[in-house]
């Protein structure tokens, strides 16, 4: 087995209020010429928020002296770890109602320092945080209520080193709180990829895609950090373990997959081995277009079932299409692509392809790299869309996704009942039409995943109130057409409501059960999951 070493830490500075680099923001200009596109916005942006305008108390508990040096209590860093990076905390950062800001923000090194972390927190009533990137878009990184002393943001980013690398077996051990590239780049020398690549990818930890379950780059077979876990170590108040590294196991219940997904409520997942892949050479990509967007679903789910597996196979609906500059002719466009590290894929995509011209689809010049034309800029707006969202809230729009999956049977009706629904209840809201655009994420024999965005005017002063009426409204369509609350953006706070009641209440029960033996003081991520 071999080591690797920790990578150079990145000196740009991440935007405390909004999504990833704060230079990469959209300057006042570009926000002002979003938001003329959209009736019913400010005539000005908001200002940047600053953190001396917040107001930022004492802390309520002080760390014990042989914790101090792992604590602290900067105003910049609480502040910034109070939220995570869905609309509604870029909105609420804006207006400057951030919320309860955590009293300290600490930084383990190792597992022993999290176990005295948890183990002082538990004597103190101080709810503890688990904090990896803080992409979190469902409030799973904050703390709401009033039941705990004091709040603790955990934040595990200092763990961030690949530990051990075993080539023969194709895995590494890697510490949670390493966040993508510097876990991508500690494995590069030995041509080896974990290959998840989540929109958050730059600004999320492997800790953080394991406790949320996230679904990255893969839109079959791979889609979720499930599929790459061969064992997990966990550090919960009630003791620490590591699960066995197996290929496969049929011995009971898994325990890893009591800790996947759990967002820390459980434990806090400190390193795991996952498995690894050799970094593919061999890739071509190609758009399809579609005249009409039922035929281009059919095709979608003829392409699912053939058993091609293609990396990527997006289908974005006109209005998605048009945003990303993919297609401004009123059409839907379905970006395909596949890669291999051992073999060429150009028959794989034709044969993908000729499934998408029986169905009416239009196919575009293949290419052999990320893409460009259609497909370079499809890619390209999903990197930028975050920026966007938040300079359109500072126009005071509504700008937000949510996403979901389920059956073939079930779609059509769904994505018709979203378009509908939510868009009623937001002109209703606002007194304006919404844009309420689809594209799908990730789709499987069975069913798929679509992933919709919302643009609609706000109401200054009240977008919060609005986002989460619009959120209530999604949340009941989705309940009535059995379609999940999340597909892979976790519960956090936010889905609550929708996964209390899609779980069996057996499970809810069995649930409850394990985060009272684990914590029994209930400090862990309160509120997240169960209560």
């Amino acid at each position: 087995m071999a080591d690797a070493t920790t990578v150079p830490r990145a000196s740009r500075a991440r935007s405390w209020w909004g999504w990833g680099w704060a230079d990469d923001h959209a300057d006042d200009a570009e926000c002002t010429a979003m938001g003329a596109l959209l009736p019913g916005t400010l005539s000005r942006p908001l200002p940047v928020p600053r953190v001396a305008d917040l107001r930022i108390g004492r802390p309520a508990v002080d760390p014990p002296r042989s914790l101090a040096h792992l604590v602290t209590a900067d105003p910049e860093a609480r502040a910034a770890h109070a939220m995570g990076k869905a609309y509604r905390d870029v909105i609420r950062a804006l207006r400057g109602r951030p919320g309860r800001v955590p009293d300290l923000v600490a930084r383990p090194e190792c597992d022993q320092d999290v176990a005295d972390l948890l183990e002082w927190a538990g004597g103190h009533a101080v709810a503890v945080i688990p904090y990896g990137g803080g992409s979190s878009v469902t409030g799973g990184v904050e703390y709401r209520g009033d039941a705990h002393r004091a709040v603790l943001s955990l934040d595990l980013t200092m763990m961030d080193r690949v530990l051990e690398i075993d080539t023969e077996s194709r895995a590494a051990r890697i510490q949670a709180g390493a966040l993508g590239p510097a876990l991508e780049d500690q494995l590069r020398s030995h041509a080896l990829t974990l290959r998840h690549f989540p929109q958050s990818f730059e600004f999320s930890t492997l800790g953080g895609w394991l406790a949320t379950r996230a679904g990255g780059h893969y839109a079959t077979v791979h889609t979720h950090i499930d599929d790459f876990v061969q064992s997990l170590r966990v550090v919960a108040p009630a003791g620490a373990g590591t699960s066995w590294r197996l290929p496969a196991s049929g011995a009971g219940p898994s325990p890893d997959r009591l800790f996947l997904g759990s967002e820390g409520a459980l434990g806090v997942i400190t390193e795991a081995w996952m498995r690894l892949q050799e970094r593919p050479r061999h890739k071509a990509s190609a758009p399809v277009s579609f005249a009409d967007f039922p035929a281009a679903l059919r095709a979608v789910r003829a392409i699912a079932q053939s058993g091609l597996a293609p990396a990527n196979c997006r289908l974005l609906d006109p209005g998605e299409a048009a945003l990303s500059g993919a297609a401004r002719d009123g059409s839907s466009v379905l970006v395909l692509g596949f890669e291999s590290a051992a073999l060429p894929v150009d028959t794989d995509l034709a044969q993908a392809l000729d499934l998408a011209r029986a169905h009416g689809g239009v196919s575009g010049a293949p290419s052999t790299g990320s893409g460009d034309g259609a497909v370079g800029a499809w890619r390209s707006a999903f990197l930028r869309m975050p920026y966007l969202r938040d300079g359109l809230a500072r126009m005071g729009a509504v700008a937000e996704t949510f996403e979901t999956a389920t059956t073939w049977d079930r779609l059509p009706a769904l994505i018709d009942a979203v378009r509908d629904e939510v868009g009623a209840a937001a002109r209703a809201a606002t007194g304006h039409p919404a844009t309420i655009n689809c594209r799908l994420t990730h789709v499987y024999p069975d069913g798929a995943a679509p992933y919709f965005t919302v643009l609609a005017a706000g109401r200054p002063g009240d977008e919060v109130a609005v986002w989460d009426h619009l959120k209530d409204v999604a949340t009941d369509v989705l309940h009535r057409h059995h379609a999940t609350i999340t597909h892979h953006h976790a519960v956090g706070r936010d889905h609550r409501p929708g996964y209390d009641r899609q779980r069996p209440e057996p499970f809810a029960l069995a649930l409850r059960a394990a985060k009272t033996a684990l914590d029994p003081h209930g400090i862990l991520n309160p509120g997240v999951l169960v209560d």
